[in-house]
């Protein structure tokens, strides 16, 4: 039975090595540096000193060797039992051997012991797991802003657990899915990487879908003027899975960067639509004017006058009734893009016809029939009069002002009143 527990150490260190000779992302000379300096550390505890031993790793095959290496004196002779070997149990090895010549056995890794072998397992599993690691990191955090492609492997509620082709994880956040995104174990999913984590030598591969670099690096993919460098995305803004703006810069007059980055019928925007679930793609020409650049990026509103302030980041758009909802868009969608775009914050409003530039009113005068409390909120956006609240997008006054909708129709619905008098 003692036999059989002595012999059971040698399979599990085979089997160690073979765990290791599979490791990912490390290379060869690197994995037998840190075996051969394990088994070194382990055999120096074990005999005081490593310095006649030979190590032999083979991490192709997931097996080693060790020898030991021992000079042959005299019987009654030995001084230091690692170094110096009898002379009649060096016969025993081979029978020819003399007094001064070197002595080369192989040490079994049974000779350990249980805890030594054990403790090597843990030390070499830390070793690895830390080299794996660092390789990791290393090859991923230069690798932020490209588009990678994984396999979904689970599909948690907070985030989607991916793997590249060498089973690395990655991690899809809730908060960087396309929300109309569905994934299924198995299918192949295409994202960019957002960021590399390292947090306590825990590299995490970060990935979205959401993020403005994941639109360009697929325009750079369908739109070769921009790889050769005749056209250069300046912004991106997107409301993920809905619509996104993009503006453009071309420098060759020869060619329009809309009709470039679009294609003959949209054929080169086709692909990133159906891979953004169907987000609708504007792109327009960039300008450093900011003036032309807000009016462009409200488009298809045809702007009439726009007032800028360019130290606080903010711009009034005039525009004729029919085009205000053209600028709000859909939801709003157009100018929280536009503002998005530009930088700026937009406030629409209406131009006053030419029987409408009659005197105008101060909110403050209808405080008999509005709470002071509105009033103080739509004069925090920076509407004083009764004219510039009913110029101004009723959107606008719900969402900028924090207002119920009801409360906004109450408070159109006593100034209108007061005109039509």
């Amino acid at each position: 039975m003692a036999a059989l527990k002595k012999d059971a150490f040698v399979p599990n260190m085979v089997e160690t090595m073979k765990e290791f000779k599979d490791t990912k992302n490390i290379d060869r000379t690197t994995l037998v540096s840190v075996l051969e300096e394990s088994f070194r550390n382990v055999i120096a505890k074990i005999f005081g000193s490593d310095e006649n031993f030979d190590v032999i790793v083979n991490p192709d095959k997931g097996d080693l060797e060790i020898y030991r290496n021992r000079v042959v004196v005299a019987d009654g002779e030995v001084k230091d039992e690692n170094k110096e070997i009898a002379l009649s149990e060096a016969q025993k090895i081979e029978h020819d051997y003399e007094v001064g010549e070197d002595v080369s056995e192989p040490i079994e890794f049974a000779k350990f012991g249980r805890r030594a072998i054990l403790n090597l397992r843990q030390t070499l599993a830390s070793k690895i797991l830390e080299l794996e690691h660092d390789s990791l990191y290393n090859k991923y955090k230069d690798r932020v802003g490209q588009i990678i492609s994984g396999e979904v492997y689970q599909v948690w509620k907070r985030e989607v657990l991916l793997v590249d082709d060498e089973n690395n994880e990655m991690i899809l956040p809730k908060a960087e899915q396309i929300p109309s995104d569905q994934y299924r174990k198995g299918e192949t999913v295409r994202a960019v990487i957002l960021r590399v984590d390292n947090e306590n030598n825990n590299p995490k591969i970060i990935l979205s879908r959401t993020s403005p670099m994941f639109l360009e690096r697929l325009l750079e993919a369908e739109v070769p003027e921009i790889n050769d460098g005749l056209i250069s995305i300046k912004r991106i803004a997107r409301m993920p899975g809905e619509r996104a703006k993009i503006a453009g810069e071309s420098y060759d007059e020869r060619i329009d960067p809309v009709g470039a980055c679009v294609g003959v019928r949209g054929s080169r925007v086709h692909g990133i639509v159906r891979e953004l679930c169907n987000e609708n793609i504007d792109v327009i020409n960039y300008t450093a004017n900011i003036k032309l650049f807000i009016q462009r990026a409200l488009s298809p509103a045809q702007v009439s006058s726009i007032n800028v302030d360019e130290e606080n980041k903010k711009a009034e758009v005039y525009l004729q009734p029919e085009e205000v909802s053209l600028a709000i868009g859909r939801g709003g969608l157009n100018i929280k893009l536009a503002s998005m775009l530009t930088g700026f914050t937009i406030d629409v409003f209406r131009e006053l016809g030419e029987n409408e530039s009659e005197e105008d009113i101060y909110l403050e005068e209808f405080s008999d029939e509005i709470d002071q409390w509105v009033i103080d909120a739509i004069k925090g956006i920076g509407l004083d009069t009764a004219k510039q609240v009913l110029n101004a997008p009723r959107e606008m006054l719900i969402e900028k002002a924090d207002l119920e909708e009801e409360t906004v129709d109450g408070v159109i619905r006593v100034l209108k009143a007061e005109f039509e008098q």
